[in-house]
């Protein structure tokens, strides 16, 4: 799967996979060593912990690398009036005749809990270049969905700083 992301996404990837390879592969190379020097591996669970860590790590390197490798670049810039990445929406669902708050951003960065939702989503793919007022489809299957309408538009809310989500 192409993950759409922004030059800030990539570049605070680009900054994890730099000190993930920097320091604590490093670190972890040392904590095996000393693990290492302790004797048996038969029943050294330091050891183990510490060969643990380290595969994380570089795991985690792997799959960041390869993120980058295959993701799809994405403008975070939208026209004044129109929902946009970073934009901070309110939306009346019709059917529940209530307003929510949500904030756009990409998929990486996506957290329900926190009404963060992704572009990739039903609801950002159906509010994304709309305007206040418009009132949009959301389509969550072939045969089900439905409208909210744009209240408001708060543009570009904030610089993430959340951490990218793990796999």
């Amino acid at each position: 799967m192409r993950e759409q992301l922004t030059e800030n996404d990539i570049k605070k990837i680009q900054e994890e996979i730099d000190y993930r390879k920097l320091v604590v592969r490093k670190e972890a190379i040392e904590a095996v060593k000393e693990a290492r020097a302790q004797g048996d591996l038969s029943e050294n669970f330091e050891y183990y912990a510490a060969k643990k860590d380290k595969n994380k790590n570089e795991s985690r390197i792997r799959y960041l690398e390869r993120m980058l490798k295959t993701a799809k670049v994405v403008k975070d810039e939208s026209k004044e009036d129109e929902v946009g990445l970073n934009d901070e929406v309110v939306l009346y669902m019709e059917d529940d005749e209530e307003c929510e708050t949500y904030k756009l951003v990409t998929s990486i960065r996506s957290n329900s809990l926190s009404n963060k939702i992704s572009i990739e989503s039903p609801i950002g793919k159906a509010i994304l270049g709309h305007k206040v007022q418009d009132r949009v489809y959301v389509k969550i299957s072939e045969n089900a969905g439905y409208y909210l309408v744009i209240r408001s538009i708060k543009k570009n809310v904030g610089e993430e700083t959340d951490q990218i989500r793990s796999f």
